[in-house]
């Protein structure tokens, strides 16, 4: 099964599987001590912990929605091993794709795609390089995945993406959003009814999680800030993040708002759980009626 589907008020969402990654324990969880972590999540023989390539797809008034579209085709082995990206779908698609197709959709149905941020495993499947017949030589072609789509990303995640130093070049891949045109957003947005953009810094100084309501209900996408469900006490902040206290702040002032009107969560990289709600555990926070993967 590589979707999950569940109801927001009158919403219909889907949990789309885009395949996993994997990446070091150590840097997803920074400064939090090895045996405190891997209770949670069991690293490999290589110290990488599995982690999920999820996507959101709501079924909106104006059009099917994607939050976040995955990693894409576009990177080598070299790439894939480092990385542990298993990502391929049938016919040369991707899992993701695979996802749209199991609920009788292709990347042409999408009409919004939303980036929560510009790294590659979120942004990677903005575009795609189109397969070459074998003995055709080099690469093919990159065309935008979502043709028919509304791209839309924080105007400053798209600026900082694009002037990046030695510590963010390996994270922000040109071809995943040059050859898109966005629609910009600035701060705070609902760039459709229902659908809105909350700024939640610290991973990278333009992150945004996106919190769909209807009916009463509300689910936030939280991406990077929360990439895990293991990631939910305020101090575990990944050492991925380039302002960890300014993470610390934004989970505290989101956490205020999620428990307070009963949001659910949705995790992008937790490899088995999608989504849940916030909970007191202790002096700190933990998950109730967690959804899991299939």
């Amino acid at each position: 099964m590589t979707h999950t589907t569940f109801r927001v008020g009158r919403l219909t969402c889907h949990a789309l599987e885009g395949g996993r990654q994997a990446l070091d324990g150590g840097a997803m969880f920074g400064v939090v001590p090895k045996p405190l972590w891997q209770r949670r999540i069991a690293a490999d023989d290589r110290n990488r912990i599995p982690l999920a390539l999820r996507s959101l797809l709501i079924e909106h008034d104006d059009g099917l929605v994607l939050v976040d579209t995955g990693l894409g085709n576009k990177e080598d082995a070299k790439f894939k091993d480092i990385y542990g990206v298993v990502n391929e779908g049938k016919d040369g698609r991707t899992c993701l794709e695979d996802a749209l197709a199991e609920l009788g959709h292709a990347p042409r149905d999408v009409r919004w795609v939303i980036n929560t941020h510009l790294h590659f495993d979120h942004a990677g499947g903005n575009t795609y390089r189109e397969v070459v017949e074998e003995g055709g030589g080099g690469g093919g072609a990159i065309r935008v995945t979502f043709p028919r789509a509304t791209y839309v990303v924080q105007k400053g995640e798209l600026e900082f993406a694009r002037h990046t130093n030695e510590r963010t070049a390996a994270s922000y891949l040109p071809p995943n959003f040059e050859p898109v045109s966005f629609t910009l957003v600035a701060g705070e947005a609902e760039p459709l009814p229902g659908i809105r953009c909350l700024p939640t810094p610290g991973h990278v100084p333009f992150h945004q999680s996106v919190l769909v309501e209807s009916a009463g209900e509300r689910v936030c996408f939280v991406a990077d800030l929360v990439p895990t469900a293991a990631h939910l006490p305020l101090p575990w902040i990944m050492g991925y993040d380039l302002e960890p206290l300014v993470t610390l702040e934004s989970k505290r002032r989101l956490y205020q708002r999620a428990e307070a009107e009963a949001w659910l969560l949705f995790f992008e990289h937790d490899a088995s759980v999608i989504a849940g709600r916030l909970g007191r555990e202790g002096k700190g926070f933990g998950l109730v009626e967690p959804l899991g993967a299939g």
